[in-house]
């Protein structure tokens, strides 16, 4: 008999709770793992508590404005464990997201990242929509909360796919904003590549933080042995003379590689290897669709 690797299938009625006063965030990951070991015996209580609480001190896993999902990859566990408790009052968890009234507890095998993944993925699917907080909330019994989630259920692949890992890029340049665009937005965010858009949003290119260096840095520059000449740095104050008339499209690559949503996650990692990349462009029909950064997908993987 096929195990059951759905988020609607794995949880079961006797570890859901409707409505709990508990106000401190370690007292409900604590009675949550309770819970789970009074039906799961098996359970390594203590191992499950320390490997929750250090994760949660580390990164807070509020992934939605009411929603936390506390979770560890546990050794010596054969299937995942599902827990679902609602705080009307709330419950601060440190994220800027705001206090918490759902908390799905995942545990899952240390040894089986798809499986992980997967349902981390359908639980962002389903709290996509804005209203499932408050519809699960508005349940009254564990019945009625697996009764909502059973309604949802939807086709999955077997696997991990592109789509599932991809998030959206914190910011995109225009083909037609200015290199001073570009550098404020490299200087005001965290990414070191930003995708080129065209004005009707479908993909022209990349530019990263090399591109903007080869730019500013003529290619014969780049055989002299002595820099004395440059040392201080006048090519890169012609480029930020004139990085107010430079547009994107004159410094962007366009040879982008590209990944259908629906390839295998997997394929991410051989051409994050093959072409050493810190970034993968996702694409649906021949459309932009989002972006997969190494080190996400890396955390994903081995630590998320």
């Amino acid at each position: 008999m096929e195990k059951p690797n759905h988020f609607h299938e794995l949880l079961q009625i006797n570890n859901i709770v409707c409505s709990s006063s508990i106000r401190d965030r370690n007292e409900l990951l604590l009675e949550m793992l309770r819970m789970l070991k009074r039906h799961h015996p098996e359970l390594d209580l203590d191992a499950a508590v320390r490997e929750v609480t250090a994760r949660e001190e580390l990164f807070p896993t509020v992934v939605a404005p009411g929603l936390a999902v506390p979770h560890a990859r546990m050794p010596g566990m054969e299937s995942p464990l599902l827990g679902m408790v609602c705080t009307p009052a709330g419950i601060d968890f440190g994220s800027d997201l705001g206090p918490v009234q759902v908390t799905v507890l995942l545990l899952t095998p240390v040894d089986d990242p798809n499986l992980h993944l997967q349902i981390i993925s359908e639980l962002a699917r389903l709290f996509s929509d804005t209203t499932m907080v408050d519809r699960v909330m508005d349940c009254s019994t564990p019945a009625e909360v697996l009764e909502l989630f059973g309604a949802q259920r939807h086709e999955t692949n077997a696997f991990l796919t592109a789509g599932d890992v991809m998030t959206a890029p914190p910011a995109v340049l225009h083909e037609t904003d200015t290199l001073a665009d570009a550098i404020r937005l490299f200087a005001t965010t965290k990414c070191s590549e930003l995708v080129v858009l065209d004005n009707e949003g479908d993909l022209r290119g990349v530019l990263s933080l090399n591109d903007l260096l080869k730019y500013s840095l003529p290619e014969h520059l780049l055989w002299m042995d002595d820099l004395t000449p440059i040392n201080r740095f006048q090519p890169f104050v012609d480029v930020l003379r004139t990085s107010g008339e430079a547009r994107v499209a004159d410094v962007m690559r366009d040879d982008v590689i590209t990944v259908d949503k629906s390839v295998p996650a997997i394929q991410l990692a051989k051409l994050f290897t093959m072409h050493q990349l810190r970034q993968l462009v996702i694409v649906d029909r021949g459309g932009f669709a989002g972006v997969v950064e190494l080190k996400s997908f890396c955390a994903q993987l081995f630590w998320e």
